[in-house]
């Protein structure tokens, strides 16, 4: 992708995490976003009293294109570097962490400035990160996070509280439930296998639930965040005896809960009364079948994390300093707020 004009000015230290970001009603001036923790990472970059002449160099793996909310997330990057002024390199892994390691390596050998990666799983990154390390070249951490013991391998992590997304969806089914004599049976559907929001989120629903025995996840079946995998899964509980099927759905992504709700018409039942459904994301489709009764809530994951990439790319060029973790604000929404919700939605 060639230089892009610059369209906005980058505003000083102070105003690093305040972006156009989407929360509950509309676009919105975020304030300086507070860090899961309060470590803070210096950049290897040297300090500089002036910008860059140069246009900076960003090289971004991205995972795939598995759903509607990955789709918003590459545009809202792709939007948000043409913006800033950043000329950036993308490439689509589709799922697999090996093209990853390719695009990463290819980022090393173009002599990139920063490279951001939005990671398909949490294991395996160590060694390659340790080739960037080596190449001189700072790291930044999209969407999921890596598990690796050497913290210095990136600087920053931008992304989502998958494990406080999960507290949410099961404190929602607490409520929804609390007059249900039980017991309560969930089916969840589970999205990429070893992948940071799957592992998160579920620990977060089933940690929440767990104090009330009168709710059991009875099934948890895979489905990769795809909504046809979450038909196919859905179908083939539904084949099981009736008293075998679950009141609850939790799915870790509206695009398997609306594959989901499809299977759950083609039975003969009714989405939302039959069997409550909470999924995470918040996308338009979703708030639309929140409208229409059949998804009963949903926890918001924001996707538009391109103008705090941005943001963070230009801060380490300068040689600042950055919060180790950097969370976008988020809410959940139901069938109560949807109509408001819709008129807004921007993915």
């Amino acid at each position: 992708m060639g230089k892009l004009i610059t369209r906005f000015m980058i505003m000083a230290l102070p105003l690093l995490l305040t972006g156009c970001m989407w929360s509950g009603t509309g676009p919105q001036a975020v304030p300086e976003l507070p860090p899961v923790n309060s470590t803070r990472e210096p950049v290897s970059s040297q300090p500089t009293s002036e910008a860059p002449t140069d246009p900076i160099v960003l090289g971004f793996s991205q995972l795939g294109t598995e759903s509607n909310w990955r789709n918003a997330n590459t545009t809202s990057i792709v939007d948000a570097a043409e913006e800033s002024g950043v000329t950036l390199i993308m490439e689509n892994a589709e799922q697999s962490q090996e093209k990853q390691f390719e695009a990463i390596r290819s980022f090393i050998q173009r002599r990139v400035d920063v490279i951001a990666i939005a990671p398909v799983v949490q294991e395996g990154w160590e060694p390659i990160l340790q080739e960037v390390k080596q190449a001189g070249i700072p790291v930044i951490i999209l969407d999921r996070s890596v598990n690796v013991r050497d913290g210095s391998l990136y600087v920053t992590f931008i992304g989502s509280d998958f494990y406080e997304e999960g507290v949410k969806a099961g404190k929602y089914i607490l409520d929804k439930m609390r007059n249900f004599p039980g017991p309560v049976s969930i089916a969840e559907l589970e999205g990429t296998l070893g992948s940071t929001p799957s592992i998160d989120r579920g620990r977060g629903f089933r940690d929440t639930i767990k104090a009330d025995s009168r709710f059991q996840v009875t099934h948890v079946l895979p489905a990769d965040f795809t909504e046809e995998q979450g038909r196919i899964r859905m179908e083939t509980l539904l084949e099981k005896p009736k008293a075998e099927w679950p009141q609850v759905l939790y799915a870790h992504n509206d695009d398997m809960a609306i594959g989901a709700v499809e299977a759950i018409e083609q039975a003969g039942l009714n989405p939302g009364s039959d069997m409550i459904i909470i999924s995470v994301d918040g996308t338009r489709r979703a708030v639309d079948y929140m409208i229409q009764g059949k998804i009963n809530a949903v926890v918001e994951c924001n996707p538009l994390l391109g103008p705090l990439l941005m943001q963070a790319t230009k801060e380490i060029m300068a040689g600042r300093t950055l919060p180790k973790r950097m969370v976008p604000p988020e809410d959940i929404f139901t069938q109560e707020t949807a109509a408001m919700e819709a008129q807004d939605r921007k993915y």
